[in-house]
């Protein structure tokens, strides 16, 4: 089947859309697309792109990239990935509903740089049309519905799902597939009190995964996964954990309302601290505070 011609390139905007950033505003940019049947052409110099169908019934797509054409029935949770500088063209029929997320270059060879063992100058992503990962999905749309809350104070678990995604997309769709190198045990036990002492004195900023990892010479995604070795939890949990903990103190040896608790332990707003106090404790902290 010969190529079909990409059209001009068509912005993918909706009034309906969610649109946001993890890490820094230019290295993650994740939307949720929606729209009627139609066609439209994606090209992007710098970022990679990919497609994550969340439609509940298979939609018909005839897509073309890289010289080469697809035509199949995506069903919910099949992706395609379109590497950077290289335009994408999809017609569909059916209502779309899917998420597009776009990762700047420069992002995925920080991550495979500091991350992974074989990197070399000339990795990038592959052409992908209708493949499927169940983690891939997972992580996408945990990023999706933690960027729809919009709370402050999501920077940390934001980063930790970047790196995460883009070390999959590197293993599973690069054109090296570098491997991840074997870390045994946890971090020291200077260096974990390191990181504790300055999230403690940090509790009221949006901690970033990325600062942490700083603290120790660290790559990020390294980082997590050798501290929740050590702590049990990821650092996006324990920093919860820790405002929860300033908050039950503040409840029970202050006057202090509650809006103005949530603001002094990190939480953006007063329904933001409940959220969060009921998943540890069980309870709200009007409920707490007796």
């Amino acid at each position: 089947m010969a190529a079909a011609q990409p059209q001009a390139d068509l912005p993918l905007e909706s009034p309906s859309n969610v649109t946001a950033s993890a890490s820094q505003p230019s290295e993650i940019r994740l939307e949720h697309l929606q729209f009627p049947p139609g066609e439209a052409t994606v090209h992007s110099p710098d970022h990679h792109t990919l497609f994550i169908s969340l439609a509940p019934r298979p939609i018909q797509y005839h897509q073309a990239q890289d010289g080469k054409t697809h035509e199949a029935l995506y069903r919910r949770g099949d992706f395609t990935i379109t590497p950077a500088d290289l335009p994408f063209f999809a017609r569909w029929q059916g209502t779309e509903n899917c998420l597009q997320l776009q990762m700047s270059d420069q992002f995925l060879r920080s991550v495979a740089q500091e991350t992974l063992t074989g990197y070399s100058d000339h990795l990038t992503l592959v052409p992908t049309f209708q493949s499927r990962q169940g983690s891939i999905e997972a992580i996408a749309t945990l990023m999706l519905i933690e960027l729809q809350h919009r709370q402050s104070g999501s920077a940390l678990y934001l980063d930790s799902l970047a790196q995460s995604l883009t070390v999959q997309l590197l293993r599973q769709h690069s054109s090296a597939q570098p491997q991840l190198p074997k870390y045994e045990g946890g971090l020291p036990p200077y260096q974990l009190r390191r990181v504790l002492s300055y999230v403690d004195a940090h509790l009221t900023q949006d901690i970033k995964l990325a600062d942490l990892a700083q603290l120790l010479t660290m790559s990020p995604f390294h980082f997590g996964r050798m501290f929740k070795k050590s702590v049990g939890i990821a650092p996006h949990q324990y920093v919860i954990q820790q405002r929860v903990e300033r908050a039950k103190t503040l409840l029970k040896k202050s006057d202090l309302a509650i809006i103005d608790i949530a603001l002094d332990c990190g939480f953006s707003s007063h329904s933001h601290l409940s959220q969060q106090f009921r998943k540890v404790m069980g309870m709200t902290p009007r409920t707490f505070r007796g």
